[in-house]
């Protein structure tokens, strides 16, 4: 059985509500009747409506500021609102759109023109339903796949390792290094993956434990030097002393430290040099915050995408215009660092290349 589509109505007037209802019989929809634009608000959750029919003109708060809460709110701005208003002026259209309005109707109301912009509106409802629902599904089918694919990894690894104490011909184990390196590279970004689905969830927890970020820098630069070396890049530390310790989750930590420097030596050309600095202050509550920058020389982010490489719907638009510095494992560092109450960003190296800065 289709379920009904559900309309609330919010008017201060009752004869306008009912007048509204009975337009509406006969056409198989659940209808809810409120008399207040706050009780309106307060309500929401409960009824979660298809489509709201809106009143602009209420004493307590007006159509044009319930509309803007509404569309504040992400668990309902994508709801459809007809605004219901006697204002004619353009004024009032203006101020509709710009709270989030997506249709409007001058009183008094046609029974008509309210059955054909009410089916326009529930049409485009339903359609965004079944969008989501279909992302939803793919997105729970992708991290599925992800998950899938760590077994496989591990063995590759495994076995990487166990090869490497058996074979001593120097040429084979380079490219057994070379293997290894990239395998753990592919797992790294796997481990990305299951992280982010967790955290858009709200299925990851931190787990912070006062930790030496200094160890976490060398431990990253062991495994990155290689790697480096292997390039031609020269990667250079620049530590505070004593060491900085402060309360962190070490794996999530460890894991924005081991993508910047990834993302770094990705792009970075060979003979130049890459630099991690990690520098400490004291702030007015007398804990420690830290600022770790991973400076290149690479190509550099042009000013007009530094805000938006950071965010996991706009990779793929980005590649697609040739950015360089980009991917699901900035999206990672973003969503771990916000998670520790701190920030991360990206400003020019000049002459060339980039700094990432993360401040917690």
């Amino acid at each position: 059985m289709i379920p009904r589509s559900k309309i609330l109505i919010v008017d201060d007037e009752l004869s306008m509500r009912m007048q509204l209802e009975l337009m509406l019989n006969n056409q198989d929809y659940e209808i809810t009747l409120i008399g207040s634009g706050k009780e309106a608000l307060e309500k929401l959750a409960e009824i979660t409506p298809d489509l709201i029919i809106l009143d602009l003109i209420m004493p307590d708060l007006d159509g044009f500021e319930v509309c803007r809460r509404i569309k504040r709110n992400s668990q309902f701005q994508h709801i459809p609102i007809i605004l219901v208003t006697v204002l004619e002026s353009k004024k009032a259209l203006t101020q509709g759109i710009e709270a989030g309005a997506d249709d409007f109707l001058q009183k008094p109301v046609s029974k008509l023109e309210l059955r054909a912009r009410v089916r326009s509106m529930l049409r485009i409802k339903k359609q965004y339903d079944e969008l989501q629902a279909t992302l939803h599904m793919r997105e729970e089918l992708s991290n599925m796949v992800v998950h899938d694919m760590s077994s496989p990894i591990i063995s590759v690894l495994l076995h990487a390792t166990l090869m490497e104490e058996k074979i001593t011909d120097t040429a084979l184990l380079k490219n057994l290094e070379m293997i290894r390196m990239a395998a753990d590279r592919l797992d790294s970004f796997v481990n990305d993956m299951l992280m982010l689905a967790k955290m858009e969830h709200r299925s990851l927890r931190l787990n912070p434990s006062m930790v030496n970020i200094n160890q976490l820098i060398l431990d990253a630069e062991k495994h990155f030097s290689i790697i480096a070396h292997s390039k031609g890049i020269s990667l250079k530390l620049s530590l505070p002393e004593p060491s900085l310790e402060m309360s962190v989750d070490s794996n999530l930590f460890r894991r924005v430290i081991a993508n910047l420097l990834a993302n770094a030596l990705q792009y970075s050309p060979a003979n130049t040099t890459i630099r991690l600095s990690l520098s400490a202050r004291c702030m007015n509550n007398n804990k420690s915050h830290l600022c770790m920058q991973i400076i290149d020389q690479g190509p550099g982010i042009p000013e007009k995408y530094r805000h938006r490489i950071f965010e996991k719907f706009e990779v793929v638009d980005l590649k697609r215009k040739g950015i360089p510095q980009i991917g699901l494992g900035l999206t990672f560092c973003k969503m771990a660092v916000d998670a520790h109450g701190g920030k991360i960003f990206v400003k020019p190296n000049h002459p060339q290349g980039s700094i990432f800065v993360v401040e917690i």
